[in-house]
């Protein structure tokens, strides 16, 4: 799929986990022809969960169509689930994207907004009760390194969004493009969905389950 012109829009709020931004962001800025935008609720800096500062690129209402739209997780989900005004927001704005992409407890953020629904997905296994717990038919996967169902593309904590992102990269592009992209990165990539110590760390499967359907 040719990525010419691609527009990624990542939404950022107070309290979202840096990893889960700018670990895809290294990757998808090594790709020719994508541009990232941070969406913030205004034009103020957002504070991350770390307490570092990020200025964002465009405020929410300017945020416009976009080709992609990928949501962090961090302890500001704890809120945006409960916030109607921005899951409507969100709501209305994924609905009209052709991607839409989350890292750790986002997805539970998109099945609280009701972008899941129909959808299988995963969280991160430490909060993946609580991030379940949204959405009324989403098929919620609690072994998978990360799941995608056909335009959504969920994955497990933090660092697994960066694995999504390298897999999200060769189907938008090629094989080629993502592994470039990660060895830009210095970074080698667990390319099996399936790969999942964390699910059994856990205790959400049992030690006996080896298997897990995390993409198409």
């Amino acid at each position: 799929m040719d990525t010419e012109s691609l527009r990624i829009a990542v939404v950022l709020f107070e309290g979202f986990e840096l990893l889960d931004v700018f670990g895809p962001v290294q990757l998808l800025q090594a790709v020719p022809d994508i541009t990232v935008v941070f969406a913030g609720p205004t034009g103020e800096p957002v504070a991350s969960s770390q307490g570092v500062e990020v200025v964002p690129t465009i405020s929410y209402g300017q945020i416009g169509p976009t080709d992609a739209l990928l949501v962090p997780g961090g302890k500001g989900t704890r809120q945006l689930v409960g916030d109607e005004s921005f899951l409507s927001w969100l709501r209305g704005l994924g609905a009209q994207a052709p991607w839409v992409a989350s890292v750790c407890t986002g997805s539970a953020v998109l099945a609280a907004a009701g972008l899941l629904e129909g959808y299988a997905a995963t969280s991160n296994k430490r909060a993946f009760a609580w991030a379940s717990s949204f959405g009324e038919s989403v098929i919620w996967k609690p072994k998978a390194r990360w799941v995608q169902d056909r335009n959504r593309w969920t994955s497990s904590g933090v660092a697994a969004g960066m694995d999504m992102t390298v897999a999200l990269i060769e189907y938008l592009s090629s094989e080629a493009v993502a592994i470039d992209a990660a060895s830009f990165a210095e970074y080698e990539p667990h390319r099996d969905c399936e790969w999942d110590p964390f699910a059994r760390l856990y205790g959400l499967v049992p030690s006996s389950v080896d298997d897990a359907e995390c993409g198409e």
